[in-house]
């Protein structure tokens, strides 16, 4: 049964970190050889400039899950580490509940956008079948996966609040992953 969970372990772990390294990967290559192409070969892709753009939408998007998962998106620790464990733990609660306030409002409008870029055939400037819905995925996706890390935290501090131990709350305490 180990062995089953191994890989969803695996991908808790590391997925934003590896849709990040990815998209900006992939970022730096373009521009990299865009370039050298211009400059060494006198020439140019069309869309050497515009592809970068919409991965720079997976890099950020993805990159605030990722950082609301380690707890250093947004906070407030200040104020927090010098409150009572009661209001540090109420204070939680309301993080989660504005971070899946904003998320689903979010969500909502940015599935109607991409939906909406998606029925028109929007093509990405310079390509003949690039598809730009494709790229605006990465604010709904992204989100979700925000508003899942957002519960998983505070399943994690409800645990806690449970069993009186102390909260995270200072970001020198989270450690590197």
């Amino acid at each position: 049964m180990n062995l089953l969970f191994a890989p969803l372990r695996w991908l808790d772990r590391n997925a934003e970190r590896t849709l990040i390294l990815f998209a900006y990967s992939a970022m730096a290559l373009i521009i990299v050889y865009a370039v050298f192409e211009r400059f060494i070969l006198k020439t140019q892709i069309p869309w050497s400039t515009s592809i970068p753009i919409y991965l720079f939408l997976w890099v950020t998007w993805i990159g605030c899950s990722h950082n609301v998962r380690k707890r250093t998106h947004l906070n407030f620790n200040d104020i927090r580490v010098r409150l009572p464990y009661k209001g540090q733990f109420a204070c939680m609660c309301l993080d989660a509940v504005l971070w899946i306030t904003f998320g689903v409002i979010v969500l909502y409008y940015t599935i109607e956008q991409t939906r909406l870029v998606e029925m028109n055939f929007a093509i990405v400037q310079g390509t003949d079948n690039v598809m730009q819905w494709w790229f605006y995925l990465a604010t709904p996706l992204a989100w979700a996966l925000l508003i899942f890390r957002v519960l998983q935290n505070l399943k994690e501090d409800i645990g806690r609040y449970l069993r009186k131990e102390p909260f995270i709350v200072d970001i020198q305490a989270i450690g590197q992953d």
